[in-house]
Formats: structure tokens, sequence, C-alpha cells
């Protein structure tokens, strides 16, 4: 049984540098300006043997407001909630300040299990603020330096303790839920529903084509002010991250789980991304950056467009990028509340999406509301539905079926006077579907005829809006250097 340590503090004492070090990776975003963390970020912590749920939280600031600050330091108190082990951080160079010893008052309140910890103490000019924390009233703090990784065997104590006793407490549950069991004649059922969607083959021979019930990685991404944090809110049922009328609020990408229907959806709110151009600010680079890595580890992404002016530049050059990245997308026109002739609006931007993403032909189209929780179950079942496109294999035999149709409708062009052949297909892998035909000139075959075949899969094995991958290649001529 793990435990959960949340790591909290005023602004710019290290926070994220602590948890960037635990969690063996920089996947929190990092710089000397104070206030880059604004949401709590959790993921999984290591020290040596140890493995624990860590959490990240934004610097806390002591005003209460309804100001962003005043909302950072809500989703610091939740962190503060939902910990087992909280890491007190202050900066041992710079001593204790004021800010320091109203948090004190916050964390001694919570009645929580408080370790102090003075981060930056690899010099000597640390001694003395670590000699000043005392009067915090946590009794010895911990010397740290997070940047070079000194002081970690003493959280390794910290964390082992807590782990041994949340063991001990489990056992005791597990052993009063086993007498409960017993008395009421309770046996644990599974049940799992196998559907033919699922399998490859048929008859003994068939096996499961993809595993529906394992975890699904869906990023949000799309333009500052989309409303991605807002639904990322309305669909886990609670303020999970920072919202708010301010554009560009998100900076770090928050992975958040979720259950729907049964299973894990690791939902990913990622900050708004603006025309290269336009990103002139060292933080906005960092934040933009984290946001394309979270295309590149995701499986779904839903690109929001803002219903009012959907389909801008910076809408088609995401949407091209999550194509050539080779990710299925689905198209979230967010505030459609806000669209008055809702039947022709839909309409019109239908069209609009044939037109601008031919590439994406037929990718899934969703109308919903962030803000009041509209089609969340159609924007869901979307997700699944090109999920399963995505993981789409086609048999050898139905391809080169299929291939020698699409050739007796439309035969390749003639090139230089030579008539191109087509010999052979098959499908190399999946996510996304790529293929492999084998020709005689593949350096030649015309972009467009390629483009008709790429169309006609899509149609013949449902595979719309996925991103499909087509290779061509050429035989070996078995009679070259034969005498």
């Amino acid at each position: 049984m793990t435990v959960t340590v949340a790591i909290v503090g005023r602004p710019n004492v290290g926070k994220s540098t602590l948890f960037n070090r635990l969690v063996g990776r920089k996947i929190a975003l990092v710089d000397d300006t104070p206030g880059v963390t604004r949401d709590r970020r959790e993921a999984e912590g290591h020290i040596a043997d140890l493995t624990f749920k860590i959490l990240d939280t934004a610097g806390y600031e002591d005003v209460t407001d309804g100001s962003l600050e005043d909302r950072m330091r809500q989703q610091t108190e939740l962190a503060i909630r939902d910990a087992d082990v909280i890491l007190f951080m202050i900066d041992a160079r710079a001593g204790v300040v004021p800010l320091d010893q109203r948090f004190a008052q916050v964390l001694r309140k919570a009645g929580k299990q408080v370790h102090l910890v003075g981060n930056k103490a690899e010099s000597k000019s640390a001694e003395h603020g670590l000699v000043e924390a005392f009067k915090l009233g946590f009794g010895e703090p911990i010397a740290l330096s997070a940047e070079h990784g000194l002081g970690l065997s003493e959280l390794y104590s910290i964390v082992s303790a807590a782990i041994d006793k949340a063991e001990e407490r489990k056992a005791e549950l597990e052993a009063a839920g086993a007498e409960i069991a017993d008395d009421l004649d309770i046996m644990p059922e599974v049940d799992v529903d196998i559907t033919p969607d699922m399998l490859e083959g048929e008859g003994d021979d068939a096996t499961l084509r993809w595993n529906p019930r394992r975890y699904l990685n869906v990023a949000i991404v799309g333009r500052p002010n989309a409303g991605k944090s807002t639904l990322v809110n309305r669909m886990v049922g609670e303020d999970r991250v920072l919202v708010g009328p301010e554009a560009g609020i998100t900076r770090d990408s928050i992975l958040v789980p979720w259950e729907w229907e049964g299973r894990t959806i690791n939902l990913v709110d990622t900050a708004g991304i603006r025309r290269r151009s336009r990103v002139t600010g060292k933080l906005e680079k960092l934040a933009v950056g984290d946001s394309l890595r979270s295309i590149q580890y995701a499986e779904v992404v839903v690109l929001m467009l803002d219903a009012t002016v959907p389909f801008e530049k910076q809408d088609l050059a995401l949407a091209d990028l999550v194509e050539r990245e080779g990710r299925a997308m689905v198209i979230a026109l967010n505030k459609w509340d806000l669209i008055e002739d809702k039947n022709k609006a839909l309409s019109e931007l239908r069209e609009e999406c044939e037109r601008l993403l031919p590439q994406l032909r037929g990718v899934p189209l969703v109308t919903i509301s962030g803000l009041t929780g509209r089609n969340i179950d159609k924007l869901m079942e979307a997700i699944f539905t090109i999920e399963r496109s995505w993981n789409s294999h086609v048999s050898t035999s139905r391809l080169n079926r299929w291939l020698a149709g699409m050739i007796e409708g439309h035969p390749p062009p003639a090139v230089s006077g030579r008539r191109l052949k087509m010999r052979y297909m098959t499908q190399a892998k999946t996510r996304p579907p790529s293929f492999i035909i084998f020709a005689s000139r593949p350096d030649v075959v015309p972009a467009s005829y390629q483009r008709y075949l790429v169309n006609g899969m899509r149609e013949a094995f449902d595979m719309k809006g996925t991103p499909i991958r087509l290779w061509l290649r050429g035989g070996k001529n078995p009679y070259v250097d034969k005498k």
C-alpha cells in the first residue's frame, strides 16, 4: 500500500525541483521566476526501493480575495487534505520569513504528519536559516538540496515509516473485512464481457485485438481560454485544476486519473498553445513545449475549439500536428450553449472541417459545454470509437482483395509511358494503422493515387478520422544479375 506525500511551501523554495528529483524525470516546469507552478501535480515518486505518490503544489500565498493566487492557495490546501505526509519546504539560505510562519499555522491546524525541510542547504550560508527554522515548531529541519540530491536518506526514513504504518493499517482493515465477509457469506465475482469487435480471427483461433480495460491516455489541447481546464473539472466532478477568466492560467500539463464506465482515463490538461510568433516569454515557451510533449505521449487527443470562433489558423496547425504525430483525434466544439442556430451552425462546421482537414476525413466532431457538462457522454463515446479505429488490424487476405478491387476500379496511372503494378499489401502495425504496398516503381506513384487508396481504406475498413500511414516498397527483380 502506497502513501501520498505532498511538498508544500511558499513560492520559489524549490518544491518542483524536489518533485522532479523524486519522480526521476523533469515533468514539472522549473524556473527562477516565483509562482511557476499553479496546479497541483501528482506522480509516482521513488527513493531507493520505496514507491509512493508525490504531490507538487503551488507556492502558498496568504490571500482570500478570489484572485488567481487565492485559487492557487485553495489547490494547495486540497493537496494537504489528501496527503499522508507533508514536506514543509523553506529556503534555508533565506531563513524563516513571515509567510513561512503564516503557513506553519495553517499546517498545524491540518492535523497531518508534517516534516520541515530546509532546501538549498548545500552551502554554509544555509546554516543560520536551518537554526532559525526551529521556531516554526516542527522540530529539527531536514537539510536538503533538491538540485544536488543531498538529504534524500532522511526523506527515505520518513517515507519508509509512513509506508510501514499504512501497511499495518491495511492489514487490520483486511482482517476486519475478512471477518465480515465470512459472517455474510460473500463471494467475490468477476464479470468481463468479451464482444466480437474485441477479437481478431475466428473460432478457437480468435485472440483479443485490443484491451478495452487498460487505461487510456487522453490529452486535451487547444488555444488559450478554449475551456480545457473547465472541461476536465466537469468530467472529474471536482475543482482539480485551476480555472478562471484569465487566459493562460494552466502552465504544467496536469495528469488527472478518472474512471468512466469502469475504465481508467488519464486526462491530461495542457497549457493553451498560441501561434509561435506570439510566444515570447520563457515560461510560456516552457508551457507550450510541455503541451506538445503531452500530444506525443497521448493515445487520443481532444482538440478543443471555441465554437464561437472555430477553425482558426492555430486550430488547423494543431490538428495537423496531431495527425503527423499519428495520434487519434476528436474535435470538441466547446461553448456550444452560446450558439443560437445550432443545427445550421453544426452543418456548416462539419462541411468546413471536411474542407480544411482532408488528411483527417471523417474525424469525430462533438459539440459540448464544459461549463454545464453537455454531451460529455457523447465525447467519451467518440473517444472510444476513434480508439478502436486507431487500434484496427486488417488481415492480409482482406487487404489484398480490397486492393485488387481498388485497382480494377481505378488503375494506377502510367508514368513515363510505363504501367505501375501493385503486387501485394499487408499491415505493418497499428496505433496508427500502417500499411505496406509492394509496387513495381514505388518512388513514382503519384501522391494523388496514394490519397485515393488511403481514403478508400477509411471507408472500407471503418477508419474515418484516423491517421493512416501508407508506405510503398519495391520488390526485388529475380532476373537481376542473372546470366
